[in-house]
C-alpha cells in the first residue's frame, strides 16, 4: 500500500504541454498534484522549432518544454519520469497507481495526458533498421547525416519541418508523399519548395527497405530517374501519430473509431474521477499542436478543481 505521502488529489499521467499545464494550473487551484510521464515533454520536446506558440516567434521544443517544466516546479509539483503501467481503482472513489519503477501512488483523480506516438510504415525490416537508417526523430539524429542522402516520408507539418532541418546538414533530402498536394502551413510548404538541397516526390510509396546491418536504399512503387531503388543514407518516417493506448484500454475509456479518447467540453472521460487532455482527445477540433494541448491541459484542471470542491 502507498504510504500517506504517496497520495495526491490528482496524479497527471503524462509530462508533455497538456500534462504539464494541468500541474501549473492545479497548482494554481491549490490542488495537490504529481505529474508522471515516460519522457520530458513528449513529441513535442522532439520539435526542431515552434513558431506559432504566443509567446515565442521561434523556439526548439526542447526549450518550451524545458520553461515548462521549470514552471511546473516553481509553482510546486514534483514530475516523476516513469511510466505508469498500471490503474486500479480500490475504491469509489480512488485508485491505485504502479510505475514501472515499482512506485505505488493513490489518487482520488486522474488526467491521462499520455500523448501520441509516431505511425510506422509497417514494413519489412523496419524494426530491424530502427537506428540504423531508420529514424522518427529528425531532432534527435540529424547531425549523423551531415553531408549524406536522407529522405523524409509524409506530407504534413512534421515532415516538412523535418525535411527543412535535415537540409541544413544533409547534402540532399528527398520528401516522399502520397499524394499530390502538401498539407499543412504554406510557410513551411513554400521553404521547401524554394530549398535547394530538397527534391519533393509526389504520388509515391515506399514498398520495401533494403539493408541488413543498415540501411542501403529504399524501394518505391514507381519509378524515379528510371529506378525504384533509392540510394539514401537515413528515412526520416514522418507520417502522422497514433494515440498510447495502453491506459486507455485499461481503463476501458470510450474512444472514436481511431482510437482518440471521446471527452466533453470539460475534458471528463466516460469513466468517473478521469479526465483526457491532449493529442489523445477528440477535443479541440482535431486541431493537434502545443497550444491546443496546453488550453485542453488548463481546462482539465479547472473541472477537476470544481470536481473535488464538490466531493468535499
Amino acid at each position: 500500500m502507498a504510504d500517506l505521502q504517496d497520495r495526491y488529489s490528482l496524479i497527471i499521467i503524462g509530462s508533455g504541454p497538456a500534462g504539464l499545464t494541468a500541474s501549473i494550473y492545479a497548482s494554481r487551484f491549490k490542488i495537490d498534484n504529481l505529474v508522471v510521464g515516460q519522457a520530458l515533454g513528449g513529441l513535442a520536446f522532439e520539435a526542431h522549432k515552434i513558431c506559432n506558440f504566443p509567446t515565442e516567434t521561434e523556439i526548439s521544443g526542447m526549450d518550451l518544454v524545458t520553461k515548462m517544466q521549470q514552471h511546473v516546479e516553481d509553482s510546486g509539483a514534483k514530475i516523476l519520469i516513469d511510466k505508469v503501467i498500471e490503474i486500479e481503482a480500490i475504491s469509489q472513489d480512488e485508485f491505485k497507481l504502479t510505475t514501472q519503477m515499482g512506485k505505488t501512488f493513490l489518487a482520488s483523480a486522474i488526467l491521462l495526458a499520455t500523448g501520441t506516438e509516431h505511425r510506422h510504415l509497417n514494413l519489412a525490416n523496419e524494426d530491424k533498421l530502427l537506428g540504423k537508417g531508420i529514424s522518427y526523430c529528425a531532432t534527435c539524429d540529424a547531425m549523423f547525416y551531415r553531408g549524406k542522402t536522407v529522405a523524409v516520408v509524409g506530407g504534413g507539418n512534421s515532415a516538412h519541418t523535418a525535411s527543412l532541418y535535415l537540409a541544413e546538414v544533409a547534402k540532399k533530402v528527398y520528401q516522399i508523399y502520397r499524394g499530390d498536394t502538401l498539407k499543412g502551413e504554406q510557410v513551411w510548404i513554400d521553404q521547401l519548395k524554394n530549398h535547394k538541397n530538397i527534391e519533393i516526390l509526389y504520388k509515391t510509396q515506399l514498398t520495401d527497405l533494403k539493408g541488413d546491418s543498415k540501411l542501403e536504399a529504399i524501394v518505391l512503387d514507381k519509378q524515379y530517374q528510371g529506378k525504384k531503388e533509392l540510394v539514401v543514407d537515413g528515412l526520416f518516417v514522418e507520417i502522422g501519430t497514433v494515440p498510447q493506448s495502453d491506459l486507455i484500454d485499461q481503463l476501458e475509456l470510450k474512444t472514436d473509431d481511431s482510437g482518440y479518447v471521446l471527452v466533453g467540453a470539460d475534458q471528463k472521460s466516460s469513466r468517473d474521477r478521469v479526465w483526457v487532455a491532449g493529442d489523445i482527445t477528440t477535443n479541440s477540433n482535431s486541431f493537434r499542436q502545443v497550444i491546443t494541448a496546453c488550453s485542453e491541459g488548463a481546462v482539465a484542471s479547472a473541472s477537476i478543481f470544481k470536481f473535488l470542491q464538490q466531493s468535499k
